[in-house]
């Protein structure tokens, strides 16, 4: 979340930001509830005040009559203190609902407007193949070579599951495993993540746990959520916890399942594995100084492009639109693979992203680092970027790779870990 006295300082500017990124906030009310809330509060300290004075005077009475008086001022004062309190309360509420709406500022670069808005940054090191033969999206080819079960995952837990099957199993695990491997060579700490948080932990991140607009599922009569990504546990980690500076950046790679009930998607290009409720992704996360997060914002979405252009898959980098950025996002970078069998002629489809947050996430989870030989804290800032959603890069593979015989070849970087050449005859 963003810090409440700059906000008070910069209604304007956060307004203009929240319109900026499609984001419905009341800036101005959120500043005159502080207000309120802040004259309020300053009343019930004089009104306690007044009241232990008071209930001090009770000893002192000269007899019964005052003493009773006393005690009947010290009732009122007690009753007028827990009226205003109420009323902080409820203006309180209001006014932290309008703060956690409120989005992060956005980098001076990132485009304003829709998605449509987004810049085509750069693309990676393979060229996009021309196909000699019909190209068959992955769904068809999942069915031709039983690698993927849709059928049995809708019977077993509705639709948007699946069962992986045969090769393509061997190639989840394998490009879990290509993946770690490349990630500690770059100095991550590899870590296998809860797939349960608690609703702080989430609210803290960005995440909405509960309510009409959550893509979250919630755990009946239980504050636990199933993660939607490991950048919720990664990041709540070190919830409430003072860093050492010694210790940033700090680079972890988080193993989960993630689970989003994706409410509103369809259509054709979100079929198959796109778009489902439950997939693994190896996520990268990172604290950092706040000086170094633009750094290491370039770091992530260059590591992403690396672990493509190993794989050799055709792709591009989109500098995000400021219409199509979550929350805590300062700045985003998407990376849209290019899957021929996606639409009529093939389109680039989001495998991955990268997101500095700067500290919105760290203030929402109270994360500081402290410099020794200076006073006090600062608050960290957080950084995120998929290293691989297992689910999409599957379908880059499948529909890249496929040949005119039918079969499909196995990237180079995964043989060794599938433990053969192609899928198919």
């Amino acid at each position: 979340m963003l810090n409440k006295r700059f906000v008070l300082e910069n209604v304007e500017l956060v307004q203009q930001n929240c319109n900026h990124r499609g984001v419905t906030a009341d800036v101005a009310r959120f500043a005159s509830l502080e207000t309120d809330r802040r004259a309020l509060q300053t009343e019930i300290e004089e009104v306690s005040r007044q009241a232990n004075l008071v209930s001090k005077s009770i000893g002192k009475a000269k007899d019964e009559t005052e003493r009773e008086a006393r005690k009947e001022e010290g009732r009122r004062l007690r009753e007028e203190k827990d009226a205003k309190q109420q009323d902080i309360d409820r203006i309180a509420a209001e006014a932290d609902s309008i703060h956690r709406s409120i989005p992060n500022l956005t980098h001076a670069d990132a485009p304003i407007g829709s998605e449509a808005d987004s810049r085509e940054l750069r693309h990676g090191a393979i060229e996009v193949r021309t196909h000699n033969f019909p190209v068959l999206d992955h769904v068809e080819l999942a069915d031709q070579h039983a690698l993927v079960d849709f059928e049995g995952g809708s019977r077993i837990a509705g639709h948007g599951f699946y069962f992986l099957k045969n090769e393509a199993v061997l190639l989840e695990l394998a490009l879990q495993q290509f993946v770690i491997e490349k990630l500690v060579r770059e100095g991550f700490t590899p870590m296998l993540t809860p797939d349960l948080a608690r609703g702080e932990i989430l609210q803290g991140i960005g995440f909405i746990p509960r309510g009409p607009e959550t893509q979250i599922y919630s755990i009946e009569n239980e504050n636990l959520n199933l993660v939607a990504t490991a950048e919720i546990t990664l990041g709540g980690l070190y919830a409430g916890q003072t860093l050492d500076t010694s210790q940033l950046p700090m680079k972890l790679c988080g193993i989960s399942h993630c689970f989003r009930t994706e409410a509103g998607a369809a259509g054709r290009v979100s079929r198959g594995l796109y778009r489902v409720h439950q997939f693994t992704k190896v996520e990268m996360f990172s604290f950092t100084k706040p000086e170094e997060s633009d750094d290491m914002l370039e770091h992530f979405c260059n590591l992403e492009c690396q672990i493509f252009d190993d794989l050799g898959i055709p792709f591009r980098v989109i500098d995000t639109a400021t219409g199509d950025l979550g929350g805590p996002a300062y700045r985003k970078y998407d990376l849209e693979a290019w899957m021929p069998g996606r639409g009529s002629n093939g389109e680039y489809g989001e495998v991955t992203s990268a997101s500095n947050c700067t500290d919105y996430q760290a203030r929402g989870l109270d994360i500081r680092f402290k410099t020794p030989g200076e006073k006090g804290t600062r608050f960290v800032h957080t950084l995120n970027g998929t290293a691989v959603a297992i689910s999409r890069a599957i379908i880059a593979i499948l529909e890249n790779y496929q040949q005119a015989d039918g079969s499909i070849l196995i990237p180079d970087v995964l043989k060794k870990y599938v433990g053969k050449d192609r899928i198919g005859a």
